[in-house]
């Protein structure tokens, strides 16, 4: 997801009815839990996965490098949609948060501001100012974020989590924007806007997940690995 040009308002209401249903569906698997939010997560991944498969179909050449995306493409989303199926709750609220407010605060940056763009041959609504000002809500989001968390698990000195996961946030903002560069690139080599016409006003499951992909494989590396 990106900053992009103002919605025509002839499109807002479509936009705004589809983002409350996406919304609505998310929140309510996250509230039942178990295998409803197993099976919303499971379900969402095999839609990205099909529409990962036909953008590849479509920029690439020969069956070999056909082959090749898709099988990448299914590693690629197979590990995140695996990663985000061990997080418990709060992770996952953790990771979206700071998938969403890195989306809201480069849309709003993007527009207020404009400025250099970072690759305009792949992402020509992409700025600085944008990803900047993705990183700034992210790093507040997990630093929040984890401070309740770490509150409500009567952690000794919660404040003490919260600048390494405002450093954290800030920088899965980054990762967030390469996601979406990445679905940017491959749109364009497929020579298509959307990686489909699924959600109205919005494109492809693809399109709304693309930097929660990128987020949640190099959360899942950092929860592993780190002390």
């Amino acid at each position: 997801m990106s900053e992009t040009a103002p919605t025509r308002k002839s499109d807002l209401g479509v936009r705004t009815l589809s983002a409350i249903v996406m919304l609505a569906v998310a929140a309510a698997a996250l509230w039942l839990g178990g295998v409803w939010l197993d099976g919303f997560i499971i379900i969402v991944a095999v839609a990205c996965f099909a529409e990962f498969a036909r953008l590849v179909l479509k920029a690439a050449s020969g069956a070999p490098a056909r082959l090749a995306g898709i099988l990448a493409g299914a590693a690629y989303i197979g590990l995140a949609a695996r990663i985000l199926l061990g997080f418990d709750t709060g992770e996952l609220l953790l990771v979206l948060g700071i998938v969403v407010a890195t989306d809201i605060g480069a849309f709003f940056a993007g527009r207020t501001f404009g400025g250099p763009r970072i690759a305009p041959r792949i992402s020509p609504s992409k700025t600085w100012a944008g990803l900047l000002g993705g990183m700034a809500p992210s790093a507040v989001w997990a630093a929040g974020a984890i401070h309740v968390l770490a509150s409500l698990a009567n952690s000794a000195n919660p404040a003490s989590h919260v600048l390494p996961f405002a450093i954290g946030g800030a920088m899965l903002a980054i990762v967030a924007q390469a996601g979406d560069f990445f679905e940017s690139w491959l749109k364009r080599r497929a020579g298509v806007k959307d990686s489909s016409n699924l959600i109205p006003g919005h494109g492809g499951v693809f399109d709304r997940v693309d930097g929660l992909l990128a987020v949640a494989l190099v959360a899942g590396l950092i929860m592993t690995f780190a002390p």
